[in-house]
């Protein structure tokens, strides 16, 4: 069994369909296998995308609305998620001065941290699935075993 943390380019792959979408959508269905973990604020970020997809005009109007639709349904019954402590905050703080990340991408390295550190005590660790070049970079240098989607066409 392998643990997987998701950040948000990781997720809205399974609600938009462009590189690695088909990857993270086996990925999640077999979260019965393999446990996958997101973090709380990653229902804003995926929306956000989604919103943003519609704006610039790659995602039809009526095709977002069914993508967060189900996005919405998903995130209501995922396991594994992963909430936002003062610890986890501070970490973030952390770690977006140490490698110049964005506020939210820290809290997803912070957020995949944990889950490292938690799977270590188990004689395990954790996967950070990411499309976020910056994010990747951050989590590498911070030890962390990395799955870029957009490397599985």
């Amino acid at each position: 069994m392998a643990i997987y943390f998701l950040d948000s380019s990781a997720i809205a792959k399974r609600y938009i369909t462009e590189t690695g979408s088909a990857w993270i959508t086996g990925l999640i269905k077999s979260s019965q296998i393999h446990r996958v973990h997101v973090v709380r604020i990653c229902g804003v970020e995926v929306l956000a995308g989604i919103a943003r997809r519609i704006r610039m005009g790659s995602l039809t109007e009526h095709a977002g609305r069914i993508a967060a639709f189900q996005f919405r349904a998903d995130f209501q019954k995922m396991q594994g998620i992963i909430e936002i402590s003062p610890a986890l905050v501070a970490q973030a703080m952390d770690l977006t001065e140490k490698h110049g990340l964005r506020g939210y991408d820290a809290v997803q390295l912070a957020s995949a941290l944990a889950v490292n550190e938690g799977m270590l005590d188990l004689g395990s660790s954790a996967i950070l699935v990411s499309a976020d070049l910056e994010l990747n970079t951050a989590a590498n240098a911070e030890g962390l075993r990395i799955e870029d989607p957009n490397s599985h066409p």
